[in-house]
């Protein structure tokens, strides 16, 4: 009996990395939770949610899905709902991009004693816990597997290769860009 070879298609590592960017919306919400009862923040916790949806959500999961499945979709004669559900997602990392910038710069504001940035924290960090999990069913349930049909299996298989290198190459242009960071604050 012959094995049969599993394909992996390219929304399947993207459909991974969204359980993995779920689980920090609970944790925003948490927080705005203690900010409500504390009125003041955790700089600490804005520091590594900024890290983390910079890096992770946004560099390399929508890198990816930029860089590579967009990129490739905008060249395939797309339905009008599919067209106009890319531009939505595209509109919506967007939207992510900014909440994140302006969270970031609340953020300052606060830690230089800017007690009202409070507010501004508390209203990006609420942005963000809805637009993620709205934005990943949409690509999850209503795209991803829908824009397959665009593709051969050769350019799915040539896709899910591009994933791969574009996480190799990220990987070490983020580190890189850390150490050369570090040392010209050492210098």
């Amino acid at each position: 009996m012959q094995k049969k070879k599993m394909v992996v298609r390219p929304y399947g590592p993207l459909m991974v990395e969204h359980r993995i960017i779920e689980q920090i919306v609970p944790l925003i919400r948490a927080e705005v939770r203690n900010i409500d009862k504390s009125k003041s923040i955790d700089p600490h916790f804005i520091n590594v949610t900024v890290g983390f949806l910079r890096t992770y959500a946004d560099k390399c999961h929508h890198g990816k899905e930029e860089d590579i499945l967009f990129k490739a979709l905008k060249e395939k004669e797309l339905s009008k709902g599919h067209f106009e559900t890319l531009r939505q997602l595209l509109e919506e990392h967007d939207l992510a991009r900014s909440n994140v910038r302006e969270l970031l710069d609340a953020k300052a504001r606060y830690v230089k004693g800017d007690k009202t940035a409070v507010a501004e924290i508390r209203k990006r960090l609420l942005a963000l816990a809805k637009i993620y999990p709205a934005h990943i069913a949409l690509e999850d349930k209503h795209f991803f597997i829908e824009v397959m049909k665009y593709f051969s299996d050769k350019e799915q298989q040539k896709m899910v290769r591009d994933f791969w290198e574009f996480d190799r190459k990220m990987i070490h242009e983020e580190y890189r860009e850390k150490v050369s960071r570090l040392k010209a604050e050492l210098q």
